[in-house]
């Protein structure tokens, strides 16, 4: 083989190198909304950095209008924490999406205040009925509400009970609990409607 074949080959040799296409990066997948159980065990572990004596005050879901709710599901919870020994609480938040400044990716703790003398709190294991499945026994004595209000936000709010011995979820139609004039109460220990609020 000559020179001159060689040259003639090159372009052919370069080819294979030229015809690579660049890696595609997978799409990132798009944020889905959580239950409140779930985000409030990670809040949990996540808290324990702070104190070890840990009761649960209240866990409340936050509307993100980017990620779009499921029933039981959003895409950022709030959750309470009381410390006994410490004579504190503190807030921690947990988001699926970067929504905003104060709403980050992730999970955040506010600074610690004084715990009131009237904080309710309840142990974790005795929430045993999830966000979803508490949606799904209010919606059954909610049906002709829900309805009739078909385009209402739908907000929740796990704390204890006040004439009930076990923490309640109160499933809320209406952004929070001042704006709404019709919620249901259900038992999170045994998932049982307990009452209706109007």
């Amino acid at each position: 083989m000559n020179r001159r074949d060689l040259l003639a080959l090159a372009p052919a040799l370069l080819l294979p190198g030229c015809s690579s296409t660049p890696e595609l990066k997978p799409e990132a997948k798009p944020a889905e909304p959580i239950t409140g159980l779930h985000a409030l065990y990670q809040m949990y572990q996540y808290s324990r950095t702070w104190a070890t004596d840990l009761q649960a005050v209240r866990c409340s879901s936050i509307d993100i209008t980017q990620v779009k709710p499921q029933p039981g599901k959003v895409a950022a919870w709030q959750a309470v924490f009381a410390s006994p020994s410490l004579g504190q609480q503190r807030a921690y938040t947990l988001s699926v999406f970067d929504a905003s400044v104060s709403l980050r990716l992730g999970i955040f703790a506010d600074a610690p205040t004084s715990l009131a003398s009237d904080v309710h709190y309840f142990l974790l294991a005795a929430a045993r009925t999830d966000s979803d499945q508490a949606w799904d026994t209010a919606l059954k004595h909610a049906g002709d509400y829900n309805v009739k209000n078909p385009n209402m936000p739908i907000s929740y709010i796990l704390e204890m009970g006040r004439n009930i011995n076990d923490p309640v979820w109160r499933v809320i139609w209406g952004g929070s609990v001042t704006s709404s004039v019709f919620s249901i109460l259900v038992d999170a220990s045994t998932g049982q409607y307990f009452e209706t609020l109007h």
